[in-house]
């Protein structure tokens, strides 16, 4: 029995934060400074007739260097998942970040799929001023300017149904083309549900629930009203929405992947939906 689109939230690596080192301005709520684990995620989006990546993660060299804690390389995840990742055909890139994007190399037969304004920017005259370039890789910039010149590139404008099922919406904020996807899936009575992929519009569920914004903003304006869209997309009841890199992921969603072996097991977070048999 089909029950519509499985979405997974792969947690693929991790460090230490801060809120001083987390929040925009953090000395202006005048709270002391605090730790907490902050997690990476990619996301895959499946049913019987496709799978969609969303985003690919931060490659092992400059995770490193980085200082951020590889929990498991992105394709073997996938692997494990029956996804071979040289025929994956859509990989959506939220933003180009390093946690985002650098991965790449290893999709070369898939669309990728990401907002004009996004592209535009990072391959323009802007993207090297060091407050924007900090969070970037050269090298992985220059792998998404080459699949665009071999024609695997499709720019999303304001909205776009990607799929049956799948929207695209470009908020901003974070990055001047963050994406947001909203995936119709079944609730858990089998009425008509969805996932909301913040991706970084949303990295804490804080950010939401205080109207705080993360450090690192393109538009401060932008980063609100998307803030007031994520909250106007996941309302309704049966809408679950997904933060891009919170530790309370896999506890807000503790349905797991059957089969998983190891530290696997733990890592690939199912947030909705599943296909079992009669």
């Amino acid at each position: 029995m089909k029950t519509g689109y499985e979405v997974l939230a792969v947690r693929y690596g991790a460090r230490t934060a801060s809120k001083s080192d987390s929040y925009l301005n953090f000395h202006v709520y005048g709270e002391p400074d605090t730790e907490f684990p902050m997690d990476y995620y990619f996301w895959v989006v499946r049913d019987g007739e496709r799978t969609i990546l969303f985003d690919c993660g931060f490659g092992a060299e400059a995770g490193r260097r980085r200082g951020r804690t590889l929990l498991v390389d992105p394709v073997t995840a996938l692997t494990a998942l029956g996804i071979d990742p040289a025929t994956v055909t859509q990989l959506v890139v939220t933003h180009a970040h390093y946690d985002h994007i650098g991965n790449l190399q290893s999709f070369p037969a898939a669309e990728i799929v990401i907002a004009r304004r996004e592209f535009e920017f990072w391959t323009g005259p802007y993207a090297g001023r060091i407050q924007f370039a900090h969070s970037t890789e050269p090298d992985e910039l220059d792998r998404l300017a080459a699949a665009a010149a071999q024609g695997r590139v499709r720019m999303v404008d304001e909205t776009l149904d990607l799929a049956p099922g799948i929207e695209l919406v470009v908020v901003g904020g974070h990055t001047p083309g963050q994406l947001v996807a909203q995936v119709a899936v079944q609730d858990e009575a089998g009425g008509p549900g969805a996932v909301i992929l913040a991706a970084d519009a949303l990295h804490f569920y804080e950010e939401l629930e205080r109207d705080r914004p993360f450090f690192v903003v393109a538009d401060l304006l932008d980063m609100y009203r998307g803030f007031d869209t994520l909250r106007e997309m996941s309302e309704d009841p049966g809408r679950l929405l997904v933060a891009g890199h919170d530790a309370e992921v896999p506890d807000r969603f503790p349905d797991r992947v059957p089969g998983m072996s190891g530290e696997l097991a733990d890592l690939i977070v199912r947030v909705a939906g599943r296909t079992e048999k009669s």
